[in-house]
């Protein structure tokens, strides 16, 4: 079973597996609508389905409630039920490469209980490099029944705004340095971050190939932005609850599961005047 991460090698020896789900999950956030269907019709992983962020990884907007809002548990399982994900079912997930939205099913599969999930390292651009066998066919596949096996907490704005006193929680910030920073933000009304938290940007992660750095790299890494931080306390943001499950991934490769995400994030917190806001560089993490 895949749990984290697949290599390119391992999953072309799969595609014959019957009990395999591949989700084809790329998107672009300055063109949100259809350009991932684009590039799903023009070529995908053989067996492949198409699942949309917005429509299917997301909730309802409010305009207070963040970019990408965590839909309920009840509406995320009828989702993943339709992509023909069941509990014997091994899922890869890959998006253009990096992994931030293919992070996101990861993180939301997981969250209702379903472990046999992994995102494609490297996704789809080392695929491509690789020269490994693509599809414009349209795969046709029959619903499943999703059970919830489990909810796993996270945490919201709530939980977050009462840890600010006392700084309970270690809130990690995925976003670029210069967001985080407030000095640019492209996405959001407001710049800055939320007050006390520690930036790694996602794009941390990956080494020069465009793949997640090794296990023990990656715990050097964190081990050194956490301090004594435990995982148990450490929670996730970025701009809309997307890239924070990059971090999150990262972590678990790293040997350091438990994390917890804040899936309305900066977009969430923002939206409200009276949450403080900062700027600039973070203190240095506490140890």
């Amino acid at each position: 079973m895949h749990t984290m991460l697949v290599s390119t090698a391992a999953l072309a020896g799969m595609l014959d597996d019957p009990a395999l789900v591949i989700c084809d999950v790329r998107h672009d956030l300055a063109r949100p609508e259809a350009w991932g269907e684009n590039q799903f019709r023009a070529s995908h992983i053989p067996g492949a389905r198409f699942v949309h962020l917005d429509r299917s990884l997301s909730g309802v907007k409010t305009g207070t409630n963040g970019r990408h809002p965590l839909p309920t548990p009840e509406f995320a399982a009828t989702q993943f039920a339709q992509t023909g994900i069941a509990a014997d079912r091994q899922v890869v997930i890959y998006d253009q490469g990096p992994g931030m939205y293919a992070a996101r099913m990861w993180w939301m599969l997981r969250w209702l209980g379903h472990d046999a999930v992994a995102v494609l390292d490297g996704g789809y651009a080392k695929w491509l490099a690789e020269n490994r066998p693509v599809s414009t066919a349209a795969h046709s596949y029959a619903p499943a029944t999703f059970a919830i096996r489990k909810v796993t907490p996270h945490v919201n704005a709530s939980g977050v705004r009462a840890s600010l006193a006392r700084r309970t929680l270690f809130l990690v910030d995925a976003r670029a340095h210069e967001r985080f920073r407030g000095e640019t933000e492209p996405l959001d009304p407001v710049a800055g971050h939320i007050p006390g938290s520690h930036n790694r940007p996602y794009t941390q992660n990956l080494d020069a190939t465009g793949t997640f750095k090794s296990p023990a790299l990656l715990r050097t890494e964190f081990d050194a932005l956490l301090g004594s931080a435990k995982p148990d306390v450490v929670v996730h943001s970025c701009g809309s609850g997307v890239t924070a499950c990059h971090n999150i991934l990262a972590m678990e490769v790293a040997g350091l599961g438990g994390t917890r995400l804040y899936p309305g994030s900066w977009s969430e917190w923002c939206a409200d005047p009276l949450r403080p806001v900062a700027t600039g560089d973070e203190a240095t993490p506490r140890s």
